[in-house]
């Protein structure tokens, strides 16, 4: 552990409000960080912080994504796909006139 000589000091920015997610959209914070700041000693403020700019950086990021086109060929049928149709194939190269049983 490090010698602590400053107090960390409160991520907040003053933008006080709450995603979806209940995290603060200024800082980055969970209510729980932002409700037991004070109680927090100085290495877990540490890591509050890191955990802050974290999800910044995930919030932040460009939502651009790229997706490659699969083609599926065989593909197995679930039993969700409504029933298909069956093909017979009447086009056949062997001949079975001359097979006995």
């Amino acid at each position: 552990m490090q010698l602590e000589f400053f107090d960390v000091p409160s991520p907040c920015i003053g933008i006080c409000q709450s995603d979806d997610k209940g995290q603060c959209s200024g800082c980055f914070r969970t209510r729980d960080e932002r409700l037991n700041w004070i109680a927090f000693d100085s290495n877990e403020r540490q890591k509050v912080i890191k955990r802050c700019q974290q999800r910044k950086k995930r919030k932040t990021k460009p939502t651009t994504v790229k997706v490659a086109e699969i083609t599926v060929e065989n593909k197995q049928a679930s039993l969700l796909d409504p029933p298909s149709k069956l093909r017979i194939d009447n086009s056949s190269d062997i001949d079975f006139g001359d097979f006995e049983l």
